[in-house]
C-alpha cells in the first residue's frame, strides 16, 4: 500500500511544489500565476502530518487529486473559503470551522476562492494509527475507520473551533525551526483527542434526533462564540428554536454536563493553555475567558488544577 504521506506529495504537486522531504520548518514560498504565500510542513513522526498553509490566489483556482490511500485528517479553516467536491457531492470550508474528514482513495477537486487571503492547518494520520487510537487498553476495538465511511469515498464531520484548540492551533501555526518533535507530537495529539471526543466518541445518543442534536451542538458553539458574554439559558433556547427545557436535557445527553458547566471548563482549559503561553497575566486571562473577577477565577482555576495561576504562568518563563 502506497504511503498516507503521498497524497500531501500530490497536493503539493497541483501547485507545482516539490515538497518530498518529512520535514520543512522553514516556509516554502509559492509564487506562481496561481497565487502566492507559504506552505510548512512537519512530520514529528512517521505516522503524522502537519501542513500550514498561507495562501492568496490571484483568482478562483480549482485542482483534481487523486488520494492514493485512505487516511484521517482533521482539517481547521482559519482564513478564507475552500470548498472539496467528491463524486457528486460538495463541501465547503469556511473560516472558524474545525473539520473531521474521513478520506479513502479516490478522485476529488479542491476549489479555491480568489483574491482573499487563505489560511488552514491540516493534521493527518493513516489508517493503522486511527485504529490504534479507537482502540482501549485491553484491546478492543469500537470504531472502524470503513465502518464510519460506510460506502462512500470521503466523510465529514464539522463544527466550530474550540477556543482551547485556537490556542493549540497558534502554538503549531507559530512553531519555529527550533521547536522539538516532541512539542509538535505532545500539540497535535491534543488536537485530535479533542476532534475525536467531539466528532466519535459523543456520537451514540439514540434518545436524540438528528435535528435535535444539530440544535444543541449549534447551542454549544454559540456559549463557545460568546464565552465572555454568553447568553441566558432562556436566550439560548431562543436563539437555536428550543424549549430551555430540553436544551438543558439533551446538552446534558450530549455533553454529559449542564450548558454552563460546559461552558465553564472551556474556560479553565483555555486559560491554562493561555497561561502557560505566559503572553497574558492573571488579570489579562481571566478578562480573556470571560471572567470579571480574577478571584473568582483564580479560586475556579485552583479547584480544577490544583496550582494557582499565577503559579502556573510562572514556571512558564
Amino acid at each position: 500500500m502506497v504511503d498516507f504521506h503521498h497524497n500531501f506529495h500530490l497536493f503539493f504537486d497541483g501547485f507545482g511544489l516539490q515538497l518530498q522531504r518529512p520535514n520543512v520548518p522553514k516556509p516554502i514560498p509559492l509564487r506562481t500565476q496561481i497565487g502566492e504565500g507559504t506552505f510548512r510542513r512537519f512530520v514529528p513522526r512517521t505516522d503524522l502530518d502537519i501542513v500550514f498553509s498561507d495562501l492568496t490566489f490571484y483568482g478562483d483556482f480549482l485542482m483534481p487529486l487523486t488520494t492514493k490511500t485512505p487516511m484521517v485528517e482533521i482539517h481547521y479553516c482559519l482564513q478564507g473559503t475552500r470548498v472539496i467536491h467528491v463524486e457528486r457531492n460538495q463541501y465547503e470550508f469556511a473560516p472558524g470551522m474545525c473539520a473531521l474528514e474521513l478520506i479513502d482513495a479516490g478522485k476529488a477537486q479542491f476549489e479555491f476562492t480568489g483574491n482573499q487571503p487563505y489560511q488552514d492547518l491540516s493534521i493527518a494520520l493513516p489508517i493503522s494509527t486511527f485504529h490504534h487510537y479507537m482502540e482501549d487498553i485491553s484491546g478492543d476495538r469500537h470504531l472502524d475507520f470503513f465502518s464510519l465511511l460506510g460506502r462512500k469515498p470521503f466523510r465529514l464531520f464539522h463544527e466550530l473551533i474550540d477556543p482551547a484548540a485556537a490556542v493549540l492551533i497558534r502554538r503549531l501555526t507559530q512553531a519555529g525551526q527550533s521547536v522539538r518533535n516532541l512539542e509538535l507530537e505532545c500539540i497535535a495529539l491534543e488536537l485530535l483527542m479533542s476532534a475525536f471526543q467531539s466528532f466519535l466518541f459523543e456520537q451514540k445518543l439514540p434518545k436524540l434526533s438528528r435535528i435535535d442534536r444539530q440544535k444543541i451542538q449549534q447551542a454549544r458553539d454559540i456559549m463557545l462564540k460568546n464565552m465572555t458574554n454568553p447568553p441566558s439559558l432562556i436566550q439560548l433556547a431562543r436563539m437555536i428554536g428550543l424549549n430551555d427545557n430540553k436544551l438543558k436535557i439533551g446538552f446534558k445527553e450530549l455533553y454529559g454536563t449542564t450548558v454552563f458547566g460546559y461552558l465553564r471548563e472551556k474556560r479553565l482549559e483555555k486559560a491554562f493553555l493561555l497561561l502557560q503561553q505566559g503572553d497574558l497575566n492573571v488579570n489579562e486571562t481571566s478578562l480573556t475567558v470571560g471572567y470579571a473577577n480574577p478571584s473568582y477565577f483564580s479560586e475556579a482555576f485552583r479547584n480544577k488544577y490544583g496550582v494557582n495561576p499565577g503559579s502556573l504562568r510562572r514556571r512558564s518563563f
